[in-house]
């Protein structure tokens, strides 16, 4: 955490983590205009805060994407704050962005950790029934070839079946994407979303997921999970957000100690932790 806390620490880097807050996913160029400072200076910055991981970087072709990454915050807030208080600080600044008309234009979540552990077994928590069961309560029931159908099945033998639930790219141990699960009204029981909610989960678009998996060293991988093509301001978006950072430290906490972190079992294959289940409006 001290890297975090020093990173934190210079007015113009919170400037840049602003600035990617505002909208994540920028190229270099994007984050330089308008601001008083070099490109060099810049580019010194960002790797101040990559080098805290308060910044993940993502590779589009040519260009070179940063994104705010949550996961140091996550940290912070786990290591200081119940879950009585974060439940109390999220309700005041969700008033807040009401009350000031702040919207999310972003259409894509981006979350990265390091876990101890080799991109073999990690590819396999990803795709085995045997490890999702235990940090998701879901499984797939699919060959994991791109193209292949997807199945998902919560812990309580709900199976969520559509023809656009497919698998998009599966490169083992390095990339795994795939669309994301239909929204029905057996799962919408199962998480405690109100009728309403699930009306406007269903009327936006289909998204999808990736995971990037990057060797950071001896039994250390990069793990970058992007969940994409999700409708700007939209239910998804804010139910993902709070729900990833969660069920990623589950993952985490399972590879590096063989159990889960202690927590209530989710009976949704959504990654929406206990404390945000339902209308998040």
């Amino acid at each position: 955490m001290d890297e975090v806390f020093k990173a934190l620490a210079d007015a113009s880097r919170r400037r840049l983590l602003d600035r990617l807050n505002t909208r994540n996913g920028q190229t270099l160029r994007e984050l330089c205009e308008g601001l008083e400072m070099a490109r060099q200076s810049v580019s010194k910055h960002l790797a101040v805060l990559e080098g805290a991981n308060l910044v993940t970087t993502v590779r589009r072709g040519r260009e070179k994407l940063h994104y705010l990454n949550a996961a140091p915050i996550e940290a912070v807030a786990d290591r200081w704050m119940t879950r009585y208080d974060r439940q109390r600080a999220a309700a005041l600044a969700d008033l807040r962005s009401a009350l000031e008309g702040e919207r999310m234009d972003d259409t894509e979540f981006v979350y990265t950790t390091y876990i101890k552990t080799s991109p073999e077994r990690l590819w396999r928590a990803l795709t085995e029934p045997a490890f999702t069961r235990r940090y998701w309560g879901t499984t797939f029931e699919t060959d994991w070839q791109p193209g292949s159908p997807m199945v998902w099945v919560d812990q309580s033998g709900h199976r969520i079946e559509d023809p656009e639930q497919v698998v998009l790219e599966a490169v083992p141990h390095r990339r795994l994407c795939y669309t994301w699960h239909t929204f029905t009204t057996e799962w919408a029981d199962g998480a405690g979303v109100s009728a309403e909610h699930l009306a406007r989960l269903r009327a936006e678009r289909r998204s999808k997921i990736t995971f990037d998996l990057e060797p950071a060293g001896d039994d250390l991988v990069r793990l970058t999970v992007i969940h994409g093509d999700c409708e700007p301001d939209g239910d998804l978006l804010q139910m993902i957000s709070g729900g990833w950072p969660h069920l990623l430290s589950d993952l985490k906490t399972l590879l590096e100690t063989g159990e889960p972190l202690p927590s209530v079992s989710e009976p949704s294959p959504n990654p929406v932790p206990p404390t945000t289940k339902g209308d998040s409006r």
